[in-house]
């Protein structure tokens, strides 16, 4: 347990950031998740359209350091060679 005022404060806001960066993580892996799915299922076309939303996901998520800058720059490629 923290001791400090400043402690407790950095605390509060840890778990915050936590739980902001936890709920961005699970909206990555689910856009993911599904055009893997589309794929499977044959409708390359619809997935295509969803690689546009997950390349802005995966730069935003490096933008707010979610996620480091060659995991976003793999996991794109391995999409785009999926559903090409």
């Amino acid at each position: 347990m923290p001791n400090t005022s400043s402690a407790k404060k950095a605390l509060r806001k840890s778990i915050r950031l936590a739980s902001h960066n936890r709920a961005k993580e699970e909206v990555l892996h689910s856009i993911e998740k599904e055009i893997k799915q589309l794929v499977l299922s044959g409708k390359k076309a619809d997935a295509k359209k969803l690689i546009a939303r997950a390349y802005k996901l995966f730069d935003k998520a490096v933008k707010t350091e979610i996620l480091k800058k060659n995991t976003a720059s793999r996991k794109k490629s391995r999409l785009t060679k999926l559903v090409a």
